[in-house]
């Protein structure tokens, strides 16, 4: 099994997270640091603290040196494709290849409904979706990119300099539809990051992802597998590594450790050890 951590931005400074990232680049159980794409908190006071998430990835890229870096996942709607595209290939540039590039269709409605942003009805969510991953691939790889959707277009279009890693940022795809998230990531993804109760939900799911690659002529080994686990600060560890345990034995490949909310560099080393079995 492998692992990562994730960080809540919400009703936290700056300095708190940055050092949490830090201290994790030191401990070699984890191999990727995660935190989330939203603008408002999603637990406690929502007119609360909560970074803003491309920004401070590209800061702790920087201050990091050898932790992949990731958004879990950043909202389509949030950006324009084009917008997106070049904002990863400077973070990967950044971070000296080190980028994981998360994306998912979006959905919160509060967020958008406070900043004027449109939230499409969910079909035209995901057919923009599809058509925003396939355009930040051709941006990503093609000298000249040209794209004519329905929804996005590109005319002779660049994206320079080039990310460093080849043939793109691996592109993780979070959720768990079965219809569209799944066919999307059979389609697209390096990972697919899901969040559930627990492995009985997950094992029904990775079947589906299965059929979706069987339909595609795509070996499902190339997808890694990830599951996020909430560290809950009134129960013991043992709780979350037992469940981490569970997922494993399930079949899935990337367990993201989700830390309390303001933490410190203090919970990783107890975190670490922990896990430390299960590697």
């Amino acid at each position: 099994m492998r692992f990562a951590i994730k960080t809540r931005p919400e009703h936290t400074t700056w300095q708190q997270m940055r050092d949490v990232w830090v201290a994790a680049d030191q401990f070699e159980i984890f191999e990727s640091a995660w935190h989330w794409d939203h603008f408002y908190p999603l637990t406690g006071d929502m007119a609360g603290p909560n970074l803003e998430g491309w920004t401070t990835l590209a800061a702790l890229a920087q201050a990091t040196s050898r932790i992949r870096v990731g958004c879990q996942v950043t909202g389509m709607i949030y950006r324009h494709p084009a917008v997106l595209a070049n904002m990863a290939a400077t973070t990967d540039i950044i971070s000296g290849g080190r980028l994981e590039l998360g994306v998912g269709a979006g959905w919160n409605e509060m967020e958008t409904a406070a900043y004027g942003i449109d939230l499409p009805p969910l079909k035209e969510r995901f057919d923009r979706f599809d058509e925003g991953v396939e355009a930040m691939v051709a941006l990503l790889t093609e000298k000249v990119a040209n794209y004519d959707g329905r929804y996005v277009k590109l005319t002779d279009a660049y994206c320079e300099p080039k990310a460093v890693q080849t043939p793109h940022p691996p592109i993780t795809i979070g959720g768990k539809g079965p219809k569209r998230t799944l066919r999307a990531v059979a389609r697209w993804a390096q990972q697919w990051n899901v969040i559930v109760a627990g492995p009985e939900e997950w094992t029904p799911l990775k079947q589906v992802l299965v059929d979706h690659c069987d339909k595609l002529g795509r070996d499902v080994g190339e997808i890694t597998c990830s599951v996020n686990v909430r560290i809950d600060p009134d129960k013991p560890l043992d709780d979350a590594v037992a469940l981490a345990a569970a997922y494993g034995e399930a079949g899935v490949d990337l367990v993201v450790m989700n830390l309390p909310v303001d933490s410190s560099p203090s919970v990783l080393e107890p975190l670490a050890k922990a896990l430390a079995p299960l590697a």
